[in-house]
């Protein structure tokens, strides 16, 4: 049994994995190429109640998605979308709208998907031979460099291991997962060299 794929990504998840920054995604978003969500209480909308699962406009809040990185972590909006509606609904009530953290903006993984594939952002790695390997090396050592990052090392090799397997499975439907020797052979020098490191400290 495995998990489905991530529904959602937090923004700075997505920036890891695209090797850019959180004001390169607000600019992909404001030109339409995926919505940033977020999560509201209720608010008045005029005569609708609004609550749950909300579009936000990234020039609203662009201030949090500052290159520099000195851009304040939370932002009110007065204005929201429903992802089932076309038109922006300006809340009435509390008429300072409602705060939202930077920490809890969201893209849909369908729409992460969509964009890395017309983007082609995982191209096949070739290897020595000039064939074309059938697993996305790349993408998993930006997925095992944001988990160190973020959580740093685990307990043992075995582990990061066993992640960076289940990384494979999650990202394409159960096909192209290579075999745990594979996976440790590129692993391995990284392993060494920051178990190493930390020695040291």
């Amino acid at each position: 049994m495995r998990l489905p794929r991530r529904e959602f990504y937090t923004v700075h998840e997505v920036a890891a994995r695209w090797g850019c920054t959180t004001a390169d995604i607000a600019g992909w978003s404001a030109t339409g190429n995926f919505d940033i969500l977020t999560g509201i209480p209720p608010v008045t909308c005029g005569e609708k109640i609004i609550a749950g699962e909300v579009i936000v406009a990234a020039f609203d809040i662009l201030p949090m998605f500052r290159r520099s990185g000195t851009g304040p972590l939370t932002a009110r909006v007065h204005r929201v979308r429903p992802r089932s509606d076309t038109d922006w609904l300006l809340i009435t009530d509390p008429v300072e709208g409602v705060e939202v953290s930077v920490a809890d903006l969201l893209i849909a993984g369908q729409q992460v998907q969509r964009f890395e594939e017309r983007n082609e952002l995982f191209c096949r790695v070739r290897g020595g031979t000039g064939s074309v390997s059938p697993y996305d090396w790349v993408g998993m050592l930006q997925a095992l460099t944001l988990r160190i990052h973020e959580r740093g090392l685990p307990a043992s090799q075995g582990e990061l291991v066993a992640e960076m397997q289940d990384w494979f499975v999650e990202h394409t439907d159960g096909n192209d997962v290579p075999d745990e020797r594979s996976i440790r052979r590129r692993i391995t020098p990284i392993w060494r060299a920051l178990t190493k490191a930390a020695e040291k400290a």
